[in-house]
């Protein structure tokens, strides 16, 4: 059986300029990066009469180290659309290096159902990443030169809350003290860097709406404090200008196609379990103007990224999803259920059936929370037994939604069309989110507001420094913001190992941090880190590249 790398390196892909074609772009409004990459010119397209498209969400369960394959699932659902001769566009994230070389692997999807060139896409792509990173970076130097050449803001050293980002897990950077060795080399304060998908650049980056829109939102990030706790801006520092010119060619969207030639946009990449975790605005409002049926996932499970989809990204830039797809496996649930990862190969209907828990509060925070249709899609492994499938469709119905047995893995779009047939059937032609709280609603308020409606908590408490904060806010005038909460994705608590779904629990806000300039709050629960480290034996001492240039091992 062919390796997930194989079978993208043995694709018959298309030369780009013909993908752009079938969504109605000429050469000249794209700009190639090779044969089968290109970035789309937003300056040239911007009077394109425009498809108004249907927007198609997908996202799933509660991640499990089983996995459960939502951008398979995204691209599988695509191609089935495309097999039925509808006019669609995928609008995928872009993988982080940190994933691809740690716990996760490439994040192109999987067997028949991947993007491509899935080496490219996962391995450095067209840069934008690093274009974030170096944005970020020019931002912490900017800082730190300031307090060296004499400080006119008066920015406490001591409370500069702007960090520097690298697109890679290293723990050894979460906490570091820089500027040694004398006058001449800085100022010593204690520092830190964030992984790149989780820095509020990149933030900024997937919700601004054009690059006018992205240099106003980088003026208005909060750097730090000064002595008389007076916030600081990028404004008041000048440097929002410079900023937005290093991010000038990534804020036009990347187009590449599916093994099955579907034509896909790759833009942004936050992660949603520390920040938002959905691809561009820009993309996809651009897909929207494009085609008639856009498929978008959001990242981990809907209590993360749906939850952050519809609160922040829809709210902020009037979408709204025609229709939602919640991914699952048999091998997830029972995991859910309680067994092991060793074991998941074993039927066990009393497991399933505990861990269908889990999808119940998916399903209902979509369909009744935010009154929205969607559609169950199990993702299929070979050690799916016929009673197990049926328990999960049976369950499905008893809550009035459809599920489809998806087969995009093993046949790609083939295997994908009763899922496109299904997601056809229930999809409106006008939607309208029901948002989980209200826009003037406090900062403290709309945090409980999740935990208690979406994740199912009781209570939630506040460390003393998160409340020193929401009184900073709120003298500040920013008690009002979305919130963006980074928790575990592997339970709807902030305790990973209450999987399932858990009640009777309390939420721990250890920190807030606020990103004016993307515009929300990041609330920060329980033990997550906005760096991750590495595993013990992590996904790079797999990877390798003979003398042809040929990349193996990446999946």
């Amino acid at each position: 059986m062919k390796t997930d790398i194989e079978i993208a390196q043995s694709a018959n892909m298309l030369p780009i300029e013909e993908i752009a074609e079938k969504i109605g772009l000429s050469r000249k409004e794209i700009s190639l990066y090779g044969d089968y990459k290109a970035k789309i010119d937003l300056a040239k397209i911007k009077n394109m009469p425009s498809k108004n498209g249907k927007l198609i969400l997908v996202t799933a369960i509660s991640p499990t180290p089983a996995g459960e394959g939502k951008t398979t699932t995204s691209i599988g659902l695509g191609d089935g659309l495309a097999k039925l001769g509808r006019n669609v566009m995928l609008c995928l994230r872009e993988p982080s290096l940190g994933p691809v070389f740690g716990v996760k692997g490439g994040a192109a999807g999987g067997g028949y159902a991947q993007v491509v060139p899935m080496e490219d896409i996962n391995l450095h792509f067209t840069g934008d990443l690093h274009a974030i990173g170096a944005a970020n970076n020019l931002l912490a130097a900017l800082i730190d030169n300031h307090i060296q050449q004499g400080n006119q803001l008066g920015i406490d050293s001591r409370r500069i809350t702007w960090k520097r980002c690298v697109d890679m897990n290293d723990r050894q950077l979460r906490f570091i003290t820089d500027g040694l060795g004398g006058k001449a080399n800085g100022t010593p304060r204690e520092d830190g860097f964030d992984i790149t998908v989780a820095s509020e650049i990149m933030a900024i980056f997937c919700l601004a709406s054009d690059l006018a829109d992205l240099k106003e939102r980088i003026s208005r990030i909060v750097v730090g404090y000064t002595f008389s706790n007076e916030p600081v801006t990028v404004a008041q520092l000048g440097c929002q200008g410079a900023i937005a010119a290093l991010l000038k060619d990534a804020i036009n969207p990347n187009l590449v196609q599916t093994l099955e030639n579907t034509p896909c946009i790759i833009h942004g990449g936050p992660f949603a379990n520390i920040a938002h975790g959905c691809n561009s605005a820009i993309a996809t409002k651009l897909g929207l103007k494009l085609s008639d049926y856009v498929v978008t996932e959001a990242g981990f499970g809907a209590d993360l990224g749906a939850e952050k989809f519809l609160n922040i990204k829809c709210r902020m830039n009037g979408l709204a999803p025609n229709a939602v797809v919640i991914v699952a496996t048999i091998r997830a649930l029972k995991h859910h259920g309680g067994v092991a990862k060793a074991d998941l190969n074993n039927e066990n209907i009393d497991a399933l059936k505990a861990g269908l828990a889990n999808l119940g509060r998916h399903i209902h925070n979509i369909k009744d929370n935010f009154k929205l249709p969607c559609v169950v899609a199990v993702n299929s492994f070979p050690s799916d037994t016929k009673a197990e499938v049926n328990a999960v469709f049976e369950y499905c119905e008893n809550l009035g939604v459809p599920c489809s047995f998806s087969e995009v893995f093993a046949k790609g779009g083939e295997g994908g069309i009763d899922l496109a047939q299904k997601v056809l059937d229930i999809i409106e032609d006008d939607s309208k989110i029901n948002f989980t709280y209200p826009e003037d609603m406090k900062v403290d308020e709309k945090i409980k507001t999740i935990c208690t409606k979406i994740y199912g908590a009781d209570t939630v408490t506040f460390s003393k420094s998160a409340q020193t904060m929401l009184k900073n806010l709120t003298l500040q005038g920013y008690d009002k913001l979305p919130v963006c909460i980074a928790k575990t994705q592997y339970s709807f608590s902030d305790n990973a190992s209450l999987i399932s779904a858990p009640s009777g629990f309390t939420m721990n806000v250890r920190e807030l941090r606020l990103s004016a300039g993307a515009g929300f709050v990041v609330a920060v629960m329980g033990d997550i880190m906005t760096m991750p480290g590495l595993p013990k034996v992590p996904a790079a001492m797999n990877i390798d590249i003979d003398e042809n240039g040929i990349i193996s091992g990446l999946f």
